[in-house]
């Protein structure tokens, strides 16, 4: 069973990681899907997302939650019955959850792709990112940035927000392995603490809304 991370992040809030390599069939093991759920993963086409999809049911157990505990409003955002917050994420092999008692919380993961350099301009000033040596330093700090947008985005779940205009991440240094992030949106201004991992070529960001932000 390959739990592959699990990062206690404070006394409330935790990440799991899971790597998929299992084959579908064990993935099912000891998993009970609703009605609902299991419609949507019969509607998938792709094994590979249903593989993921599987997993991530896997990582709501190491959480202790089932799949009847998860749900999701009109836009799509994932919600606890409990009332604790949850973000989901996949990214090719790996999957991610981040849970909380206490704060709203957005997770995302990304594989490290050259690619990224073509859409950069249409998330973050590529001109700032002129300082970095080489290209590979490049693509992963983008890689970061892009994640902790992603995770904003996930936290709020707002129509009209954009990443380029409304979402700022501040400069950090690899070595950091953390950073802040605000929203300013229509008037409204909101703080985040943003933290970030590297692991086979995949970055994993996650954020939480600072009390008050």
């Amino acid at each position: 069973m390959p739990l592959y991370k699990t990062i206690t992040v404070s006394s409330t809030t935790q990440v799991f990681i899971w790597k998929v390599t299992e084959p579908e069939e064990e993935l099912q093991h000891n998993i009970h899907l609703t009605p609902h759920c299991q419609d949507r993963m019969n509607g998938m086409k792709s094994q590979a997302h249903r593989r993921a999809f599987l997993s991530i049911r896997h990582l709501l157990a190491e959480a202790g939650y089932l799949d009847s505990d998860l749900f999701y409003d009109e836009v799509g955002k994932p919600h606890l019955k409990d009332g604790n917050y949850i973000s989901i994420t996949h990214s090719h092999d790996f999957t991610g959850i981040i849970i909380s008692n206490t704060d709203e919380v957005g997770i995302d993961i990304e594989k490290q792709r050259d690619k990224i350099l073509r859409i950069a301009h249409k998330f973050t000033p590529i001109q700032e990112y002129r300082t970095l040596a080489n290209t590979e330093a490049i693509v992963r700090k983008l890689t970061i940035v892009w994640g902790a947008k992603e995770s904003l985005y996930k936290i709020n779940a707002t129509q009209g927000l954009s990443f380029l205009r409304h979402i700022d991440v501040t400069d950090f240094l690899f070595d950091d392995r953390k950073t802040s992030a605000q929203i300013l949106y229509k008037g409204k201004e909101s703080h985040y603490h943003v933290e970030f991992l590297e692991f086979e070529g995949f970055t994993c960001v996650y954020a939480l809304r600072m009390i008050g932000g």
